[in-house]
């Protein structure tokens, strides 16, 4: 799922202020912010089923509205805003499995319409809107195998186009655009960690492969501002594929800077700002 680019703004200035709670108790649920408005999707229930339920928060009255369900309950979907229209694919059944049903939801009429499906049934995709149109990276098969597609959504054709592979098939990873680039971070094969980190060229259509990140670290996040991309925290290994028997929390922090070193550059350029075990 992409993740909001990180605004740096003076400490000073930093606060956190509690807002009105969800009216549903989710995890695993699907966050999208749109204009003044935050939505918030599917998700699993406290007794692991998922759900079909959608709320909106609405940033500048801080109050909660409850929308028309899914037409298919999910968990760990992706989302994203496409012009007037919210879009949802993928995710998870109360089966635990993978699903390629695409829904879409329109604000103005208030209702959901289901969309041609991803073709595959994936979960864990990272997807963004680009130029009107929806790419959905990656993803988990019915056979949990990770996988590398990469596909393209044409609202008006309302079909799905494929272009040229990751080169690291990965699910859970995030994605950011710059420029007529889009990068691919992280993400898992199976449980095990993916450090790779590749750029499609929306021109050429072509992948390119930068610097790893420097530390395998299973669940960290990523984030990016104009000039730097960042992974930070997550478990690492203490030993031999101990990432989930022996939990080691760390707070990471790696940056590639692209200003300090062009983007191209061979040689490895992820540094660590700052790590605590």
């Amino acid at each position: 799922m992409p993740v909001p680019e990180m605004a740096v703004s003076p400490v000073k200035s930093l606060q956190w202020e509690v807002f009105p709670p969800m009216a549903t108790c989710r995890v695993y649920c699907t966050p999208v912010l749109w204009g003044s408005r935050l939505y918030v999707m599917g998700g699993c229930s406290e007794n692991g089923m998922p759900l079909d339920s959608v709320e909106v928060l609405d940033l500048e009255s801080q109050s909660w509205c409850q929308l028309p369900p899914l037409p298919t309950a999910r968990a760990g979907a992706s989302a994203v805003a496409l012009g007037d229209q919210l879009v949802v694919m993928g995710g998870m059944d109360a089966q635990q499995s993978p699903l390629a049903s695409v829904e879409v939801y329109h604000p103005d009429e208030g209702k959901w319409e289901r969309k041609t499906g991803l073709g595959q049934a994936s979960m864990g995709v990272t997807a963004l809107e680009i130029d009107g149109k929806v790419y959905a990276l990656g993803g988990m098969g019915s056979d949990t195998s990770p996988q590398a597609l990469v596909r393209v959504y044409e609202p008006v054709k309302d079909q799905w186009l494929s272009l040229a592979s990751m080169p690291t098939p990965r699910y859970g990873a995030f994605s950011f655009l710059r420029g007529n680039k889009l990068y691919v971070l992280g993400g898992r094969q199976g449980k095990m960690p993916v450090t790779a980190f590749e750029a499609f060229d929306l021109e050429v259509k072509s992948w390119t492969r930068y610097p790893c990140i420097p530390s395998r670290r299973a669940f960290s996040s990523c984030a990016a501002t104009e000039r730097a991309f960042y992974s930070l925290g997550g478990l690492q290994q203490p030993g031999p594929h101990n990432f989930y028997s022996r939990p080691h929390f760390v707070s990471t922090v790696e940056e590639y800077d692209s200003e300090q070193v062009g983007m191209e550059a061979a040689v490895p350029v992820m540094c660590t700002i700052r790590g605590v075990d």
